[in-house]
């Protein structure tokens, strides 16, 4: 009876696993802040204004986190339409933010900020690149999720859920992550 109490509150294998890895991306950007904040007080250093286009990219990612947590519960509580069309904005928006990403680089290099030239332009676009490729990498499982919900029954079971949940918790993570990077260089200034 103990063991079986024990086995229901433990936390998915797989659950786990992710949040092993969320784990390590998190001391991996930890380590790039703290290098930022070092690296600055070297001198060097020339402040700029972060592109608009990242606070564009903050809306899309914050939107798409929305529309996949009610793909979520939709889903769950056996909404298809709901379901399917909240996966595909999902998508949509998860692609929106790398192209307002793109668009934000854009503007620091037209604005004279490259990768070779100033520490903290470098800084920038290395931890945004980053943070891109994670995204990335979300995409991609959004678009895993999206295949799965086009082509397979509408049927509602834990493995099912399961593999949602892992994508939306992956999805939140570079979420959180992107807007503790851009909170970061706004006070880093």
């Amino acid at each position: 009876m103990q063991a079986n109490k024990a086995k229901n509150n433990s936390v998915h294998q797989y659950k786990f696993a992710l949040y092993l890895g969320i784990a390590g991306l998190v001391m991996m950007f930890a380590a790039l802040s703290s290098a930022y904040m070092v690296r600055q007080g070297a001198g060097n250093w020339l402040e700029f204004r972060l592109p608009n286009m990242f606070y564009v990219s903050t809306v899309v990612i914050l939107l798409s986190s929305v529309s996949l947590r009610y793909c979520l519960t939709s889903f769950k509580n056996g909404k298809k339409t709901a379901y399917i069309s909240s996966l595909l904005i999902t998508c949509v928006l998860g692609v929106a933010f790398l192209f307002t990403q793109y668009a934000g680089w854009m503007e620091m290099y037209n604005s004279g900020i490259d990768l070779k030239g100033n520490p903290a332009g470098s800084f920038v676009y290395v931890l945004t690149f980053l943070h891109a490729f994670h995204v990335l990498g979300g995409i991609a499982v959004l678009g895993v999720a999206l295949y799965h919900c086009l082509t397979l029954s509408f049927k509602v079971s834990k493995q099912r859920i399961l593999r949602l949940e892992l994508t939306s918790i992956y999805w939140h993570f570079v979420d959180i992550l992107w807007i503790y990077l851009l909170l970061f260089f706004i006070l880093q200034r």
